[in-house]
């Protein structure tokens, strides 16, 4: 009975097991994404100066989810490995080094929002109320910031094992608390204090702590295959398996990051016209996220899968996660792009906006829509390099994808045509992605695949 526990992503029908693992990740995703709207929502409302705040403070949060999540892509890949080949003592070191780099991981970044979050805000701003918010906003966040990294790390172990169901739980309840204690927090309702921003980083931090508890207990309940020890093991770390986390973790890390400079320097070319075009930006962005979150959720759900059968060496059942995973991603893609073009308005009015940011708002979502089916290739393509353990590759498409293309386009077409072609940088990006990721594709298939 146990045996055919642990072998469930090796002999479940792909379409079965892919939906069952993927579908709890769509929905935490989606929850998650609205409650990143719904939090700068209420921030907004106590105060402009407040929501410039959490805004400047983004790229910090931005590069605390990308190390969490980088080390946790990096675990969950090497997890799945493991259990493939039958590896369940290295399995049990591995989850174990997993929390201790959460630890580290979080250490640091305590000191910095001890330390360092003045300086930040100081480089960031002159704006003596803007600096003030947002010290007591970051430093909340940052010395905090165990709750989101562990929160992660667990979730990643259950991952793993095919266990997506709690990590539905876990963050949908953790989001649900956030949202739930913003307007209390901040605005001092049914008589708790007015906290302002700092209630804010509360309500955050509160959440995440909450969600990274419930992760611990359904790991140590539920998780039979990778059990993790709180004895003098946790502490001692094991070099070799660090090393293996992070040769596809450290890549994942990194192209997670990449969106911060991305939309850095979108913002720098835009607001050489406009500051509602930076406005528009922001929106789409957000906007997109409901969109990209299922195919997120596909690619969670999807890794461990071929992980597993790559370690297991069953080639049949890799190549049909891969098809069931870029078709699926391609009908969702269809839907998104549809609604962008349908709706342009009815979505721009979520944001109230004025006369010029609808008038730049409207073709701008048509025009930025264009890259979702193309984007969801190279998500998926990504996702399928980490799986195989080749976290480069997909380091390299980011890099592509996010950098290399999408300024130097944006920058171009600005000069020569004006600020309705910047928007056309995005689509155009996700195109030349796609070239490269064909190419990375059946060469990783004919090096890692072929011969299984």
């Amino acid at each position: 009975m146990t045996e055919k526990k642990e072998n469930r992503m090796g002999v479940m029908p792909i379409g079965k097991l892919l939906f069952s693992m993927s579908t709890p990740m769509v929905i935490s995703f989606l929850v998650q994404s609205l409650y990143n709207i719904v939090d700068s929502i209420f921030v907004a409302r106590y105060s402009p100066d407040a929501l410039a705040a959490v805004s400047l403070a983004y790229p910090i949060q931005i590069l605390m989810i990308a190390v969490s999540v980088g080390t946790g892509v990096g675990v969950n890949a090497l997890l799945s490995r493991l259990l493939g080949e039958g590896k369940k003592d290295r399995a049990k070191v591995t989850a174990d080094n997993a929390v201790l780099l959460a630890i580290a991981a979080s250490i640091a970044f305590a000191i910095f929002g001890a330390i360092g979050t003045k300086a930040f805000f100081d480089a960031q701003t002159k704006s003596e109320s803007i600096r003030s918010l947002g010290y007591s906003y970051l430093s909340i966040v940052s010395i905090f910031s165990f709750g989101l990294i562990l929160e992660v790390t667990y979730e990643r172990i259950l991952q793993s094992t095919g266990k997506t169901i709690y990590n539905m739980i876990t963050q949908g309840i953790g989001a649900i608390i956030n949202i739930i204690l913003d307007p209390i927090l901040i605005f001092g309702l049914l008589g708790a204090p007015k906290l302002g921003i700092a209630g804010a980083a509360i309500a955050t931090v509160t959440g995440q702590i909450v969600a990274m508890i419930l992760s611990f207990i359904f790991n140590m309940k539920y998780n039979e295959e990778v059990n993790i020890s709180f004895g003098k093991h946790i502490f001692k770390p094991d070099f070799v398996i660090i090393k293996d986390i992070y040769k596809v973790g450290i890549p994942s890390i990194a192209m997670q990051s990449m969106s911060t400079l991305m939309m850095l320097g979108l913002n720098k070319i835009l607001v050489t016209y406009s500051d509602m075009a930076v406005n528009v930006l922001g929106i789409y962005y957000k906007l997109q996220s409901f969109v990209f979150m299922p195919i997120f959720g596909l690619n969670n759900g999807m890794t461990p899968i071929v992980a597993y059968n790559y370690g297991a060496r069953n080639k049949d059942r890799i190549i049909k996660a891969l098809k069931y995973s870029f078709m699926t991603s391609i009908v969702i893609m269809v839907i998104g792009t549809a609604i962008f073009w349908i709706f342009p308005k009815e979505l721009m009015m979520l944001f109230s906006p004025n006369e010029e940011m609808m008038k730049l708002g409207i073709p701008a979502l048509r025009i930025c829509s264009l890259c979702f089916i193309l984007a969801a290739f190279d998500v998926i393509a990504i996702a399928t390099f980490q799986s195989l353990g080749n976290g480069m590759y997909a380091l390299y498409a980011s890099f592509l994808r996010q950098l290399v293309l999408i300024l130097p386009f944006a920058y171009v077409l600005s000069k020569m045509f004006g600020l309705e072609a910047v928007w056309y940088s995005i689509p155009l990006a996700e195109l030349g992605c796609a070239f490269f990721d064909i190419y990375l594709m059946k060469k990783i298939y004919n090096k890692k695949v072929a011969n299984l």
